[in-house]
């Protein structure tokens, strides 16, 4: 690949190159539709607990030479997500670049553990990166892999919005404002189904799958489906997905950390949402109707998956009934897994980052 549009940001860089660093500004790089802001707002509420800084944020998609100023100027820069200009812009030995990445722990691989091609730009990248922050010691090799970056460039120091599930909220009042605007009785507990996405199209339909007439006579008493297509699932699914019966469609609520804290169990498949839920020790059932088709054309775990997942795994629309039904859930299997992809959770992952840099 050329990469021509990512060098061309190289070169505009490239104009800024002596530009006098600003010891208190902080860069955010981030798309114009803020995806995977999370971490982003609380390493600014850190900061800004720390004294007078100020920040900038770079959107990739709405370039101006102001644009390249600031960020060339920022002492610090941050980012969520992949960016592949970064390996053709030459930064400051001042400037610290710092990956954040969106997702806790790791599940499925991703970056240079399945794109062979894309190996040599990520390198390139890496070289510009000074700290890639992941959750877990565990799971270094498997970052640095993705990534194709050292593991001494690798800190083990959390996961930013992570510490959003230690702040002082009326849990119990969320909920039932959400059961109250789908007009479901508020003592219903929630069951979040957080399908992913699959390549081969005719898996997509969950409802295809799940018997929810029979789901909802069995459990409708006492639970109430919250179901949240995955962003991507459009791209993948070309008609509606929707079935007679009682649920709510949550795919547009905005925030999935909020369904995250006010549900009360998870229904997923492949997902890496169930890294994030684990940690608050609630249960997961893994509805995998699909799994020998997954694990044969998919791009793979890092872990073996019918061996590892936090809890029991189902192919059918009874078996996974009769899970929720009869609660079969091995709390020891979630405390297992944790230790695989946290070194804590304690809500200071935030305050470990920003300490570790202004050292």
């Amino acid at each position: 690949m050329s990469y021509l549009k990512h060098k061309i940001y190289g070169v505009l860089f490239k104009l800024f190159k002596s530009t006098n660093i600003k010891k208190n500004r902080v860069s955010f790089i981030i798309d114009s539709r803020e995806s995977f802001k999370g971490n982003l707002n609380y390493i600014q509420k850190e900061f800004e607990n720390r004294g007078n800084f100020e920040f900038y944020y770079f959107y990739k998609d709405k370039l101006s030479i102001d644009s390249f100023r600031k960020l060339a100027s920022s002492k610090f820069i941050f980012l969520n997500d992949n960016f592949f200009p970064l390996a053709f812009m030459k930064f400051s030995p001042e400037n610290v670049l710092v990956q954040l990445w969106h997702a806790p722990g790791a599940s499925k691989k991703f970056g240079g553990s399945v794109d062979i091609k894309s190996r040599e730009i990520l390198g390139k990248i890496s070289e510009n990166t000074d700290y890639l922050i992941v959750t877990s010691d565990n799971i270094k090799e498997y970052y640095s892999e993705a990534f194709q970056m050292p593991t001494n460039k690798i800190k083990s120091l959390g996961l930013p919005r992570m510490d959003y599930y230690f702040e002082n909220r009326d849990v119990d009042k969320l909920k039932e404002n959400l059961l109250a605007k789908h007009n479901v009785p508020t003592d219903k507990k929630i069951i979040l189904y957080a399908p992913t996405f699959r390549d081969e199209e005719k898996y997509n339909n969950v409802f295809n799958y799940l018997n929810l007439e029979e789901f909802n006579r069995v459990l409708g008493d006492e639970y109430v489906l919250a179901l949240r297509l995955h962003p991507k699932i459009k791209d993948f699914y070309k008609d509606d997905i929707s079935a007679i019966g009682q649920y709510i469609d949550v795919s547009s609520y905005e925030s999935e950390q909020e369904l995250i804290l006010i549900s009360d169990m998870l229904i997923t498949d492949y997902s890496s949402i169930m890294i994030e839920y684990v940690a608050l020790n609630k249960p997961v059932v893994f509805f995998t109707y699909d799994l020998d088709s997954y694990l044969s054309n998919e791009r793979g775990f890092y872990y073996d998956f019918k061996e590892t997942v936090p809890g029991p795994i189902v192919f059918t629309s009874s078996e996974l009934i009769d899970v929720i039904k009869n609660n079969k859930f091995d709390k020891s299997k979630i405390s297992e897994f944790l230790k695989t992809q946290f070194n804590v959770i304690d809500g200071n992952s935030s305050k470990r980052i920003v300490d570790f840099l202004l050292r």
